[in-house]
């Protein structure tokens, strides 16, 4: 590998409507390498790229190719000089096959002026190949798993010659066996000199596939190192700029002899539950462990109303219940952060306050009418108990960071006042002081009383979390384990794939 740099970004400032988001920012690139670019939530690792990428323009500093400056003003200038960025949000159209979204706008076409299918899918088939990827390039997307989804994604990219591919939390969406196969394409990639920037909110992928780590710190570099150089502990310094210890397990006390607040007995539905059998104590976190399609998420929406019992029970405090619909949930207490913060957990457009109090508006209505006064109370008292980081309570929501974004969703059902919380992957995508904030709080939670269901893809997560873990297969509960009884992550993940297998 070359010591002379692919790429420099020397002195980079960006501002938006006066507010700094980068100053004095230097950041190098070398060909073949995989280049982790970390930071917390705003620290100003999407802006830099934005630059890189053409999207945003610079206000000072400069930018050099292989020694030799040059001007990003926009995205088809970015591909032009071999820079492409897969977004965490994919930008393939599900209705077009695999060759017509890798070469889009940029169709081979007939001497008649008509698209040419046939040599689309030759050209993608041995785009593919090269990377060693066995899709049918003729097949719709719409059809694909979300891995292949990502797959083809690359493909695009490489499909403009791109040099420097930069992949934005490319693992959000794939399962664990899923992820292996994306580090042996980052391999092939890098033997054929293409660079990787490579940015994520999971550590221990950054210790796994990259070989330099940038971090940035409220918009300024805090410091490029070689990852053999770094330990998780160094790294998580680097980000918050202190040592953490969250992700740490304590040992809590929980009466287990009275009723549990809830309770699953012979469970099935239509969604692949079958025959699930649970119970969470007042006080306790019980960490749901278990491969993609394991169950996790369809047991939180039954438990929640949004998938439909065939059979079994549910009992809240000893006494069953019917829950056919999520307002039958929240009547008995019952509440979900659901995994997909965005889609299904806050209106991006609405403010701060308006989504704390969605799940509020009954309460809130005077004659017809909303009572703004108390709603703005309510709001302010959560912001501050959950430590939410906004302008103001009017402040859109998705101008928030991604760990902001999540404690809104999470006060907005702490508002109605629940006992038992249901929290599906409740740290994805969040870096790692949100993180960090958010453990605390659901032990917090638990501290005050409430039962809590923690699920999570990240092991480490459910070891910091739970007091009794059950492990899921196919559906159905294939194990019990007190916390005590696992020693660290490789033992759950070793139960958890003799469960799979």
């Amino acid at each position: 590998m070359s010591d002379v740099p692919l790429l420099r970004m020397q002195g980079i400032r960006k501002a938006f409507s006066g507010v700094t988001v980068l100053e004095d920012v230097d950041f190098e690139l070398r060909a073949g390498e995989t280049h982790a670019l970390l930071g917390g939530n705003g620290a100003g690792k999407s802006t830099l790229m934005k630059i890189l990428e053409g999207v945003y323009t610079l206000d000072a500093g400069h930018v050099e190719l292989e020694g030799e400056p040059i001007e990003l003003g926009s995205p088809q200038s970015a591909r032009a000089h071999g820079i492409a960025m897969i977004f965490q949000e994919f930008s393939l159209v599900p209705t077009l096959t695999v060759a017509q979204n890798i070469y889009l706008t940029r169709e081979a076409r007939t001497r008649a002026g008509m698209i040419d299918d046939g040599a689309l899918e030759r050209r993608a088939a041995e785009l593919l190949s090269e990377l060693g990827v066995e899709i049918d390039p003729g097949v719709m997307v719409s059809r694909l798993s979300r891995a292949s989804w990502q797959l083809v994604e690359i493909a695009k990219a490489l499909s403009v010659n791109a040099r420097i591919l930069i992949m934005d939390e490319p693992t959000a969406s794939l399962a664990r066996s899923e992820v292996q196969t994306l580090y042996a394409i980052i391999d092939r990639l890098k033997q054929r000199g293409i660079t990787i920037v490579y940015i994520t909110h999971r550590l221990e992928e950054v210790m796994a596939v990259s070989d330099r780590v940038t971090v940035l710190r409220d918009g300024r570099l805090v410091g490029t190192h070689a990852t053999s150089e770094l330990d998780m502990d160094k790294l998580i310094e680097l980000i918050i700029g202190r040592a953490v210890e969250t992700l740490q397990w304590n040992e809590r006390s929980v009466d287990r002899s009275g009723t549990p607040l809830l309770e699953l007995r012979g469970v099935s539905t239509k969604t692949g539950l079958r025959d699930v059998s649970l119970e969470v104590h007042a006080g306790e976190i019980l960490g749901l462990a278990g491969l993609m399609g394991s169950g996790r998420s369809e047991l939180a929406r039954a438990v929640f109303g949004i998938d439909a019992i065939d059979s079994g029970q549910i009992l809240v405090r000893g006494e069953p219940v019917r829950i056919r619909r999520p307002g039958d949930a929240i009547e008995h207490g019952i509440v979900l952060v659901p995994e997909d913060r965005r889609a299904q957990g806050l209106v991006m457009d609405h403010s701060v306050q308006r989504n704390l109090t969605l799940t509020l508006l009954r309460r809130l209505a005077r004659r017809g009418l909303i009572d703004d006064g108390e709603g703005r109370q309510i709001s302010e008292y959560y912001a501050e108990q959950l430590g939410i980081r906004a302008r103001s309570l009017g402040t859109p929501v998705r101008r928030l960071s991604g760990g902001n974004q999540q404690k809104v969703v999470v006060a907005k059902w702490l508002a109605t006042e629940p006992d038992i919380l249901v929290l599906d992957e409740p740290t994805v995508g969040v870096d790692i002081g949100a993180k960090a904030e958010i453990i605390e709080l659901v032990r917090g939670l638990a501290d005050e009383g409430k039962a809590i269901i923690a699920i999570s893809s990240e092991l480490a997560e459910v070891l910091a979390l739970a007091d009794r873990i059950l492990v899921l297969r196919d559906g159905t509960v294939d194990r019990s384990l007190e916390r005590t009884e696992i020693s660290d992550e490789p033992e759950l993940h070793r139960l958890v794939q003799e469960a799979a297998a």
